[in-house]
């Protein structure tokens, strides 16, 4: 299945998905925020200069203390969740599943009676996660929809968050299973209260679907980033490098228990990419060790022209 996406500012998704807000429509004014790292920092700082009130929970209380002074109202509790429009879970995928394990009934009860809030997780990962939370919302009656932004930064903590951290970034979105009226419900939902973040596109594929691929664009990204800079010859490059090894080196610095959680709850789809890396390697190491000169240029030859490949297709 291949993730459907367009720009915010395009009239309708393909296959009908989302479409802007209506012209005078009440944009709700509280989000709450589980997690208050990069993301779901970056989430309070964005909401609260479009004028919304953030409430927020997190297990580090100097964070919570922190973000208080000038970002967050208000601790996000039993009694405040009632008066929120919109609930984003940025704690790791364990912490986000656990949240919602406890908070369920809760945002059931308030969901019948009319006012509950939309819950999205920002994992980056969506099997495991959305396995868990669509059961959850379909047992008692909430709704929630999982998403992915495709924003970060080599820094993590409430610190290094910024208001504009998602400005132009892609959005990944991820329905439960429902009929086409209620999808479509949901989706438009989520544009509205999503529109403070300034998400440049939205894709919306399923959990399956973005895990595989998610493995290829980030997952891999960051364990070849990190292996990298193992070389010996590593601590011997001042003066011998420049953009190229800055390209190859920036995620090498990442917050080592949120990955390995990540890594590990993707470890089917992350280990066949990284054969598929050894194996090409392996032949470029194969041809370096023949003193194959033409087999060494063909390989070259072959990933420049997949590398294009791909920039063409972008541009269409």
């Amino acid at each position: 299945m291949e993730p459907k996406q367009d720009s915010l500012e395009a009239n309708r998704m393909r296959g009908g998905d989302i479409q802007p807000a209506p012209t005078g429509h009440s944009i709700p004014r509280r989000v709450g925020v589980v997690g208050l790292g990069l993301i779901g920092g970056s989430f309070a700082r964005a909401y609260r200069a479009h004028g919304w009130d953030v409430l927020a929970w997190d297990t580090d209380a100097d964070t919570l203390d922190a973000a208080r002074v000038e970002t967050v109202s208000g601790v996000l509790d039993q009694a405040s969740i009632t008066s929120c429009d919109l609930i984003v879970l940025a704690a790791y995928p364990a912490a986000c599943i656990a949240w919602l394990e406890d908070h369920a009934g809760l945002l059931g009860k308030i969901s019948r009676e009319g006012a509950g809030p939309l819950v999205i997780d920002t994992a980056g990962i969506k099997r495991q996660v959305c396995e868990r939370a669509f059961a959850l919302a379909e047992q008692h009656g909430f709704a929630f929809l999982g998403t992915h932004p495709m924003a970060g930064t080599e820094h993590s903590g409430f610190a290094h968050a910024r208001a504009d951290l998602f400005v132009g970034a892609p959005l990944v979105l991820v329905p439960p299973a429902l009929g086409d009226i209620e999808r479509l419900q949901l989706l438009d939902r989520a544009y509205m209260l999503l529109e403070p973040a300034g998400f440049g596109s939205v894709s919306v594929t399923t959990p399956e679907e973005h895990d595989a691929v998610i493995a290829f664009t980030s997952q891999l990204a960051h364990v070849v980033s990190n292996a990298y800079v193992k070389s010996p010859t590593a601590r011997v490059h001042h003066g011998f490098s420049a953009g190229s090894y800055r390209d190859l080196t920036r995620v090498a610095h990442l917050n080592a228990p949120m990955w390995a959680e990540l890594m590990c709850a993707n470890g089917e789809n992350l280990s066949r990419e990284i054969t598929c890396l050894i194996d090409a390697l392996d032949a470029y190491r194969e041809a370096l060790d023949a003193g194959d000169r033409d087999r060494l240029r063909m390989l070259l030859a072959d990933g420049d022209r997949i590398k294009r490949s791909l920039d063409d297709d972008n541009r269409h």
